[in-house]
């Protein structure tokens, strides 16, 4: 089961990530200079509202949304894991996902952060850290 102290010592390990809360209200989040690849969404009224009405619940525990590198990676990504991944209408068409956090290994969690950190970041850093990377 992993955790936000999970989340936020991975990201440590992603050069340029850093974290940024989205407001006051708002939850966690981590963005490079390219914009956020990982944040906690609660769920908005909207959101509830349509869950409800298509016969579904937002998750208990923490909900973590993840940058994807576009909907065709998006769409694999819920087809293979629908028991941890999952969406609301509020993102249809943007190359994210919602993840239960509670429901992730550690190393899924990294894997999940990982690639949506490469999808925020420049193609030179990108090489270097897969190069380190590689083989882990």
């Amino acid at each position: 089961m992993a955790t936000l102290q999970d989340v936020r010592e991975a990201v440590e390990d992603f050069p340029g990530a850093f974290a940024k809360p989205l407001g006051q209200q708002a939850g966690e989040a981590w963005r490079t200079a390219k914009g956020l690849f990982a944040w906690e969404r609660a769920p908005s009224k909207a959101d509830l509202a349509r869950l409800a009405e298509d016969g579904g619940e937002w998750p208990d525990g923490v909900v973590l949304a993840l940058r994807t590198d576009g909907l065709e990676a998006k769409d694999e990504l819920l087809a293979a894991y629908p028991e941890v991944l999952f969406t609301v209408a509020h993102f249809d068409g943007y190359p994210v996902v919602l993840a239960r956090l509670d429901a992730l290994s550690v190393e899924f969690l990294r894997e999940l952060l990982a690639e949506a950190w490469l999808a925020r970041v420049p193609a030179r850093t990108a090489a270097a850290w897969l190069e380190e990377h590689r083989g882990e």
